[in-house]
């Protein structure tokens, strides 16, 4: 099966594997910076609400980005599970391992590194190291490995 693409914009030499999906709507294009990489079969959803993603992101294969909760069951059940619409950001230079998923609501500041399988429910600061189910910091880079990512 081929990529799937729809209301998105694309920066310059973005990379796109095999069996993606990566929707956006008319009324919320999917932005995708310059210099990043996204995974096979990987599912990045903009389209209830704005999904932007960084340059120089690194997305591994089979991560979903979500920004709702998709379609419940019925009417009644939206009554007591009303969908959630938020917007997500992913920041520049972010590494999100295989695996991944990422709900809606979630900002992922610039150099953050998501471990491999997690669960990102909530958002994190720049230079953060997290994993988990729900994701948590593991840590953060020292000031040394910043200047060396900052190239001071």
């Amino acid at each position: 099966p081929s990529t799937t693409i729809n209301n998105v914009i694309i920066g310059d030499n973005v990379r796109i594997a095999k069996r993606c999906s990566l929707f956006g709507s008319p009324d919320n294009l999917l932005e995708i910076g310059s210099e990043t990489y996204i995974g096979m079969n990987s599912l990045l959803n903009g389209y209830a609400a704005k999904l932007i993603i960084g340059s120089n992101v690194s997305i591994a294969q089979n991560v979903i980005i979500l920004v709702d909760s998709g379609p419940n069951a019925s009417a009644a059940m939206q009554k007591v599970f009303p969908i959630d619409r938020r917007p997500v950001t992913i920041g520049n230079h972010v590494w999100i391992g295989a695996g991944v998923q990422i709900m809606p609501g979630v900002t992922l500041g610039d150099y953050c590194v998501v471990a491999a399988n997690s669960f990102v429910n909530r958002s994190f600061d720049p230079f953060a190291i997290v994993g988990g189910s729900p994701a948590r910091i593991l840590r953060t880079f020292t000031e040394e490995e910043k200047k060396k990512m900052l190239g001071e």
